[in-house]
């Protein structure tokens, strides 16, 4: 588990800081998207000074925005040398590399992390608010006007390197945006042209056959948007999501982006109000949703509303094996691309094998002490840290 958010351990303000008095210190606002720089690379000034520099070796070259050390560097590292603000990170953030990027708040004195160039699981949060509640939510909405998060969305794609093969948008519900959001996707189209995008919607917005046309007028190469689908029962569906005739406009969503040749992809939370249908449901699918292109069956993340429904919401993976085999072998008999998330190898039937990711992000993802000593944990997808947390099967076995 990564820590990717925090507060540091000290900032040095630039005062004072310039090497002579015929070098200015440079400014850097307080609160500000910075790439990081670590040596490995040449950089252009202009580069330098929207960059942060991660000290590592005691060298120090002149002209960034900002310089960063952990503090387990920080000993041999004197703020007099520097043109700009020194920050020391805690060691937790040792991590950081040539090309992620920061956002730095000098006067709260905290730091986060919002893109690693390295990893396959780089999301983007565009907006809190959302029209579901749902009983599992891992981000509960938030009546609040965040539409800083869409600015800070878009700063952060012209800052990414054309090189970034995966990148997701999420929420809350990311078309209640409208426009805005449309915005930002075309422009992710225009800077990252070769990066396979997924968005995480509910599909409601798309029921609007107008929105789902000029969503599907952007002519994206390679998006995929992941609607959850919960149950082949409405009612079912909308006491999961807590919306009235969220079914209805959810499957509308799904029929009119199919319609202008879109990639859905269906996900389905596996939890006990899901699991009893779960068979019905991917009949329903194979029935009426065979031209989606990726059906998705995920394991509960303990965290959010989860944590307070989980007396409701919680099933043992292992009582429900037999069930995802058989919802698995289904889909995949009618020709459906399908894939099982979020879930224990020891707990699911070798029959799903094909069907089998290691899909949790890697900075949410650990292994149980029952784990160590597993001939094939290097297969499997371990745990959400909130599960080691809180709760997890009492079937888990090594191999």
């Amino acid at each position: 588990m990564l820590k990717l958010g925090g507060k540091v351990i000290s900032i040095t303000p630039i005062q004072g800081l310039a090497k002579s008095e015929r070098q200015a210190p440079r400014t850097v606002r307080s609160n500000v998207l910075l790439p990081v720089v670590t040596g490995s690379r040449f950089v252009t000034d202009a580069v330098r000074r929207k960059s942060a520099y991660l000290l590592r070796d005691g060298s120090a070259p002149t002209g960034y925005a900002h310089y960063l050390v952990l503090k387990r560097d920080s000993g041999s590292v004197s703020p007099a040398e520097f043109d700009s603000a020194l920050t020391v990170l805690p060691d937790e953030f040792h991590y950081l590399d040539d090309g992620d990027i920061v956002r730095l708040n000098t006067e709260g004195g905290n730091i986060r992390v919002l893109y690693r160039r390295s990893s396959p699981h780089n999301t983007i949060l565009v907006t809190e608010q959302c029209q579901h509640y749902c009983l599992m939510c891992s981000q509960p909405p938030k009546n609040v006007d965040d539409s800083w998060l869409d600015d800070e969305a878009k700063e952060l794609i012209r800052l990414m390197p054309r090189s970034t093969e995966v990148l997701g948008f999420t929420g809350g519900e990311p078309t209640l945006f409208g426009d805005r959001f449309l915005e930002t996707l075309r422009l992710t189209k225009t800077l990252l042209p070769h990066t396979k995008i997924h968005i995480l919607s509910n599909g409601r917005s798309f029921a609007d056959r107008v929105f789902a046309r000029r969503y599907a007028a952007i002519a994206h190469p390679d998006v995929t948007i992941g609607i959850p689908l919960y149950s082949d029962d409405a009612s079912i569906h909308d006491h999961i999501v807590q919306a009235k005739g969220a079914f209805d406009e959810t499957v509308r969503g799904v029929l009119n982006l199919k319609e202008f040749q879109q990639k859905v992809e269906i996900r389905v939370v596996l939890h006990a109000l899901s699991v009893p249908r779960l068979e019905q449901l991917a009949m329903y699918i194979v029935r009426n949703l065979l031209f989606v292109d990726h059906v998705a069956l995920m394991g509960l993340e303990i965290t959010g509303f989860t944590r307070a429904n989980l007396d409701e919401l919680w099933v043992d993976p292992f009582d429900y094996k037999d069930s995802l085999s058989h919802a698995v072998r289904m889909l995949e008999d009618y020709g459906l691309h399908v894939s099982v998330y979020n879930h224990q190898l020891c707990l699911v039937n070798d029959d799903i094998k094909s069907a089998y990711r290691r899909s949790i992000s890697d900075w949410k993802n650990e292994y149980v002490e029952t784990c160590r000593p597993c001939a094939r944990r290097h297969e499997c997808g371990g745990f959400f840290s909130s599960a080691v947390q809180h709760k997890y099967s009492a079937y888990i076995r090594p191999f």
